[in-house]
């Protein structure tokens, strides 16, 4: 009776892991922005060291990201880090380099930036980033509470 219930119970646990981790996977989770996960001040002030968002990995996955989206990607310099930074350019878009120069966001990449310009390493310094490094589209921010933002 009671190996039973402990056999029932496991395959319960199994099943319902099982479900999360899928759900965390393909459809989305909670990230906590941290100097570990997405590196350094270059959001702010739109986000915040410790903020925790919620986002989608859907978007990525149909290839639906628009200009002006926030996500979360593995960085193109060191992919053991990940960055959280605005698309500011899809393929095809000129995006300005300084005063005279532009250049073209090649098929498959976007360009992404941080809100905070002044402190930000982005693709202004590292180029355009294959869109196979985004991993998630932020939806909103829930923490803190008093901060509680929609990101899109």
């Amino acid at each position: 009776m009671i190996l039973k219930t402990c056999v029932e119970s496991l395959g319960y646990l199994i099943k319902y892991g099982c479900l999360l981790h899928c759900t965390f996977e393909y459809v989305g989770n909670l990230v906590v922005v941290r100097y570990s996960y997405c590196s350094g001040p270059s959001m702010e002030p739109t986000i915040h060291s410790e903020d925790i968002l919620v986002t989608e990995h859907i978007s990525p996955l149909k290839q639906t990201i628009r200009k002006g989206d926030i996500v979360i990607a593995k960085c193109p310099t060191n992919p053991k880090q990940y960055i959280c930074k605005r698309v500011t350019g899809l393929p095809g878009d000129k995006i300005r380099i300084g005063f005279a120069s532009f250049k073209t966001v090649p098929g498959g990449h976007v360009w992404l930036e941080g809100d905070n310009i002044s402190n930000s390493s982005d693709s202004r310094v590292y180029g355009p980033v294959p869109q196979g490094l985004i991993l998630s589209r932020a939806i909103c921010k829930v923490w803190p509470p008093k901060e509680f933002s929609v990101l899109i």
